[in-house]
């Protein structure tokens, strides 16, 4: 069972997709959501988050004072789980659903679009070259003082990140790692 942590739908339960994702657990989400708490980047926030699955992570974001998501999964389960979560929330007028592959869509993305928070929970069997394609692409898409947040596998070799973005730092819980990524400062 998956549930919103806290906030405006603290203890919400959500659906999550019957096969396919690997939804992050309550424990790694608090502590990802403590951490963006302490830094006050939660309210007033723009959020992305690829690879959507649930919606667990933009839905949390939004739950906590965001104030808007899209939530982008090239699965048809998964994108069927999303609208019916955002629909049992009443979250439809703040959220966007998209089903598309995460590298296209984040490849199209519009010139001015820019999110505060982008969350990137990909299956971990993700080949790296691909996840280096969207974290180009979304790179290029973060606000300045945005923050992506990156989940893997604690035994995954984070692919070379692209120029603009730094590794602020990561941690590990379990076989979950977290890494929070930031715009490099220019030299």
């Amino acid at each position: 069972m998956t549930r919103i942590v806290a906030g405006a739908w603290g203890g919400r339960v959500l659906q999550v997709p019957r096969s396919g994702t690997r939804p992050t657990s309550e424990r790694v989400r608090e502590a990802i959501f403590s951490r963006l708490d302490s830094q006050g980047v939660i309210a007033g926030a723009r959020v992305l988050d690829i690879f959507a699955g649930s919606g667990a992570l933009g839905l949390e974001a939004l739950s906590r004072g965001a104030t808007g998501a899209i939530l982008v999964d090239s699965a048809r389960g998964a994108v069927q789980v999303l609208r019916a979560n955002v629909a049992a929330l009443g979250a439809g007028e703040r959220v966007q659903v998209v089903g598309a592959d995460a590298v296209r869509f984040a490849a199209s993305l519009g010139a001015n679009e820019r999110f505060d928070l982008v969350f990137i929970d990909p299956p971990y069997a993700l080949d790296s070259g691909v996840l280096g394609q969207v974290l180009s692409s979304v790179a290029t898409h973060l606000a300045p003082a945005g923050i992506i947040i990156l989940e893997s596998s604690s035994r995954a070799v984070l692919p070379d990140l692209p120029p603009q973005l730094m590794n602020r730092t990561t941690k590990t819980y379990g076989d979950t790692q977290v890494s929070f990524l930031e715009v490099a400062p220019k030299n």
